[in-house]
């Protein structure tokens, strides 16, 4: 049985603010440390349980922050910036099932360091409905036919996907205090909270349904400023709606749709002055 795991960082244990998340910052190191023992708990019990492969894509920032000397060595990991899919980099529909661990609520919501991709974003909407990185991820995935079995990280992503993806398993380990503090497990006890939610995970994988869209979605993306909609406007085949900061694209399907929303994302963090 194969496993994918999209691996973010702000929904790590203990981590309350962006200095544990900033490449630039003095928490950093302490961050990427954590990051990589609670992906290690999750690959470790998942092998035990009988899965054979394990692929891990690092999905936070630069997307290199996972030390690989100090992971699983049984493990693969996609790690690097510039990836066609992003946070879900190299899943097909030869997995049966896919784990996010470290994920957050989505933008402008109570949370953790909640956001969605880049600061500029106030919304997200897939057929008008308001998704975060973590609804975004499940449809994509949902396009190959695999379902989200398990969902890791503060107590309020945790809320957000049991909303989205019925009957899915998650594990909450740190509560939402504000967006930047929080009351946390330690590393340890996430560990073991993990290991047993990786179980009841694996073993409830049969009712747990890829989440799908109907064909040609609709993507919208509602922008803090109308100079960051101007710049992700320049995309061909995207349109502003009058009067507002959201920037609209009609999509093929959701892989179409989540590259227009990487490149819409990307142009919007031109803008100089917000």
């Amino acid at each position: 049985m194969k496993l994918y795991i999209s691996v973010d960082m702000e929904g790590i244990t203990g981590l309350p603010d962006y200095t544990y998340v900033d490449y630039k910052e003095h928490n950093y190191e302490r961050g990427r440390k954590i990051m990589t023992d609670e992906t290690n708990y999750v690959i470790d019990t998942a092998y035990k349980y009988g899965c054979d492969e394990i692929l891990i894509n690092d999905s936070h920032s630069k997307m290199n922050n996972i030390l690989i000397e100090q992971l699983h060595p049984d493990a693969s990991l996609i790690t690097g910036e510039v990836k066609p899919y992003s946070m879900m980099q190299g899943l097909d529909d030869s997995y049966a099932g896919a784990m996010f661990v470290g994920y957050h609520a989505r933008a402008g919501q109570y949370g953790v360091m909640s956001h969605a991709m880049i600061h500029a974003v106030r919304n997200f909407y897939i057929n008008d409905m308001p998704v975060g990185e973590l609804g975004l991820n499940a449809y994509l995935a949902g396009h190959y036919g695999v379902p989200i079995l398990m969902v890791a990280g503060d107590d309020q992503a945790a809320k957000e996907a049991e909303e989205l993806i019925p009957n899915i398993t998650t594990a909450a380990v740190k509560e939402t205090i504000s967006r930047s503090s929080v009351k946390s497990l330690t590393p340890k006890k996430a560990g073991e909270l993990l290991t047993d939610k990786v179980k009841q995970a694996l073993d409830n994988r049969h009712n747990v349904m890829p989440l799908t869209l109907p064909g040609n979605p609709t993507l919208e993306i509602e922008f803090n400023n109308h100079g960051q909609a101007e710049w992700a406007n320049l995309m061909p085949g995207t349109e502003i709606a009058p009067g507002t900061t959201i920037v609209k694209y009609q999509a093929k399907d959701i892989l179409e749709a989540y590259q227009a929303m990487l490149v819409m994302t990307e142009l919007a963090m031109r803008t100089t002055f917000s």
